[in-house]
């Protein structure tokens, strides 16, 4: 048998068996749900498209949880309604793992070509690993929409704004319209200076709500006047799923919950956030702006389930990124990878739920709010590769196997020397490279 051949049915009996693992864990860690918020769309779909209610008035059956996304996502969704319950998972399956595979592509592919690994392994590999995560685990066993919108956004920032296109901004401004959160990463277009994408984003945004509010015009009154501030509807704050600040503080004190210092901590974290963000744009590494805005989102969000955490996923690679652009057996590998490998494993653990009972003490409070750690940690330390340009899109590597590669993707890979910025313009802080 010819080497190449003995590497391949090497790679596919890893793959096997790494896939065989996975589904093992899962059926012991992963708890079904039911696609519980599937469970929402599609009745409160039924319930406006067949009986004639309002879409915003519908709760599920013995529960205070109802529609909670704004119009043009029940306009997106409503094909939802006319399709058999089993149809409707199928749907809501599919999509997830067509996005998430196209996201992780894009992430993955440019460190498989650099280090010279067999593309489709590299994938392979990676989302089987994703799949036992506990943010995807809980988006696909809800039925959520997370990864779509990580879709649209990384779409925008990984191929189209390095290619400068026209259309850059496009899929921000729709995630925003389906799900207001993702509207940080407009403000991230404003604060980084991309302005063309920025108003792009805008005007998609708002072409999607006024269509939306011309098509459902009561359903469109009802949720910007009353629905939005309507906190009940999507659960209590202090509830160990939300991992955000909000939910940090709440857990404090669950009955009046700071809300001066959940803001303070907000401004220093978007503060933070601003800095970093301009910072990984000057230096052309794209990918980690997308990695730093996805965890701020996650931070300053009043409410984070664990399944939004999915947006920690390209801060994640990117870690193991550069942890393999550093140098054979350095200090600086090892602390990378083995950082990516402990948030990884914490995220894929299911530690916070030890505390959804009790989060008093000191162990409630530094357990309870594990992730909201990692994704602190991820947007105080995550390195931006200096010395990177955004690309146009071409599928060749721009440097040899020692050398500098920027993908296509937009993840800014070893700098070439005649890539870096002028002298006066660049200095080491911890041993990162950044550009002033």
């Amino acid at each position: 048998m010819a080497q190449g051949a003995r590497r391949t049915l090497g790679q596919v009996v890893a793959v096997v068996v790494l896939a065989g693992a996975v589904t093992a864990f899962l059926s012991v860690a992963a708890v079904r749900h039911g696609f519980f918020d599937l469970k929402v769309y599609y009745g409160a779909l039924d319930f406006w498209a067949h009986d004639g209610g309002e879409i915003y008035d519908f709760l599920k059956a013995g529960t205070q949880y109802g529609f909670t996304y704004p119009p043009f996502a029940a306009l997106v969704m409503l094909p939802m309604a006319y399709l058999p319950w089993p149809a409707a998972i199928t749907v809501s399956v599919v999509i997830t793992v067509l996005a998430s595979t196209v996201v992780i592509w894009w992430l993955v592919d440019p460190i498989a070509r650099r280090c010279r690994w067999t593309r489709w392994f590299a994938l392979a590999v990676a989302l089987c690993l994703i799949a036992a995560f506990e943010p995807m685990r809980e988006t696909v066993n809800f039925g959520q929409v997370n990864m779509l919108l990580l879709f649209l956004v990384a779409l925008d920032l990984l191929r189209l704004l390095p290619a400068g296109s026209r259309w850059a901004g496009v899929g921000v401004g729709l995630a925003t319209a389906i799900k207001l959160t993702p509207g940080i990463f407009i403000v991230y277009l404003l604060v980084t200076g991309r302005w063309r994408a920025a108003f792009t984003a805008m005007g998609a945004a708002t072409a999607a709500t006024l269509l939306a509010g011309g098509l459902l015009p009561d359903a469109s009154r009802e949720f910007w006047t009353e629905a939005i501030w309507n906190t009940d509807r999507v659960g209590e704050l202090a509830f160990v799923s939300n991992q955000s600040l909000r939910g940090m503080v709440a857990r404090l004190d669950p009955v009046h919950p700071s809300t001066v210092a959940w803001l303070a901590l907000v401004l220093a974290t978007l503060a933070f956030w601003a800095w970093r963000s301009r910072a990984a744009v000057a230096a052309g590494d794209e990918a980690t702006g997308l990695a730093l805005t996805g965890a701020a989102m996650c931070l300053v969000s009043p409410v984070t389930w664990v399944h939004h955490l999915v947006w920690l996923l390209p801060a994640l690679i990117l870690l193991v990124d550069n942890g393999l652009a550093a140098p054979a057996r350095s200090r600086r590998r090892r602390l990378l990878l083995a950082a990516a490998l402990v948030g990884y494993a914490f995220l894929s653990s299911r530690i916070v739920w030890a505390w959804e009972k009790d989060f008093t003490g000191v162990d409630g409070f530094l357990g309870s709010n594990t992730y909201v750690w990692i994704s602190l940690a991820l947007l105080l330390v995550l390195p931006i590769r200096g010395g990177a340009a955004p690309t146009g899109g071409g599928p060749a590597d721009r440097g040899g196997p020692s050398g500098s590669t920027v993908q296509a993707g937009g993840v800014a890979q070893l700098a070439e020397p005649d890539r870096l910025a002028p002298a006066g313009q660049r200095h080491r802080v911890g041993g990162l490279l950044t550009v002033r």
